[in-house]
């Protein structure tokens, strides 16, 4: 009986693990760009539906028809079949691949996805499309740029992307590496970092909100946990989280969190990391200076906590597999927490 029971419970079993991350759907839109896929995918969606069961009332209708055997079949041509095979087969088919094709083609053509595309219908520029955002594809998280002419003013971090609602912002799409494609389902459609040729998308939110995106083309190992949080602010929220991204590091007030600066700063970690305002200046791994105001670790796939963040830094490989974050087992007990108290008061 107790066997028999547990059968029934297993769909809700796999929504509630389904549920440790947030629901990432084209439906579910909070963008113009998305907006837009979301009633092409609607169409399709609904005609797939329409289709799929005009099919099977076929299919029912040929059953329960059915006639003789294939030695004294009918030819084809007795009962008018070829006008079937036309209409069906051809003639309904070229329809919808056509409407498809062109409404495809349309959405491509409203999108920029180069500097020298996004003219209006008076031939003007739509758009300056100089980019404020800078995003580098890596093997597996994302290095985040915020541009500025003043070289002072240029912020850089990783994994987690500030948007002013209401405000579009170009971003310039590059890898450092293999071929990556960012999708952020809420906000906009797939598009492809390609190595050695940059591509260019316009994020726009609508409403404040926080919305989950991820790596979208197969790169590797550890492609499933290269994953991007995108966070929606009013303008002012916005402009206040910028400005606070281009101060350097918090400088530590506790006993803890000063012998914790000292052992990043004298330890393997300065050596890939940045922390402005120190004398850490790696390039190879994401930038540190404000990891404490950053709500996950490990391209937004563990939370920042405490817990995480000691056994990132102790077994990075038992919980990224193949990602260039060595394993640090040679910090005390001691030295570990001090560390990680430095690392969450850089807010």
């Amino acid at each position: 009986m107790t066997r028999r029971l547990s059968w029934p419970l297993m769909p809700a079993a796999c929504l509630l693990m389904a549920g440790c991350h947030t629901l990432q759907s084209s439906f579910d839109t909070h963008g113009p760009a998305a907006e837009q896929i979301s009633h092409l995918e609607w169409f399709e969606t609904i005609c797939f539906l329409v289709i799929t069961v005009v099919m099977w009332v076929l299919f029912t209708i040929a059953f329960f028809r059915r006639r003789g055997n294939l030695n004294e079949h009918a030819p084809i041509d007795v009962t008018g079949g070829e006008s079937w095979i036309a209409i069906g087969g051809i003639a309904i088919p070229l329809v919808f691949l056509t409407i498809l094709f062109v409404w495809g083609l349309d959405l491509l053509r409203a999108f920029p996805i180069h500097p020298m595309h996004g003219a209006d219908k008076q031939g003007a520029m739509a758009h300056d499309m100089k980019p404020d955002i800078l995003i580098v594809g890596h093997q597996w998280w994302w290095e985040i740029h915020y541009l500025n002419d003043d070289k002072s003013k240029q912020v850089i971090t990783a994994n987690e992307i500030h948007l002013p609602v209401g405000r579009p912002m170009n971003v310039r799409l590059e890898t450092r590496d293999v071929m990556h494609s960012l999708w952020i389902p809420a906000l906009h459609g797939k598009v492809d970092l390609i190595p050695g040729m940059p591509n260019y998308v316009r994020l726009e939110a609508s409403q404040p909100g926080e919305y989950e995106g991820q790596c979208a083309e197969f790169c590797g190992a550890e492609h499933a946990r290269m994953r991007l949080l995108a966070i929606a602010q009013t303008p002012d929220e916005f402009d206040a989280w910028l400005d606070a991204q281009r101060m350097p590091g918090h400088e530590p007030t506790t006993e803890s969190e000063k012998s914790g600066q000292q052992i990043f700063l004298s330890g393997p970690c300065s050596m890939c990391h940045t922390v402005r305002g120190t004398v850490a200046g790696g390039s190879v791994a994401p930038d540190l200076t404000h990891i404490g105001s950053r709500q996950m670790i490990a391209s937004n796939y563990y939370k920042n906590n405490d817990a995480f963040l000691e056994a990132w830094i102790t077994h990075a490989q038992s919980l990224k597999p193949q990602a260039e974050m060595p394993n640090l087992t040679h910090f005390s007990g001691k030295q570990l927490a001090d560390m990680v108290a430095y690392l969450r008061q850089l807010q």
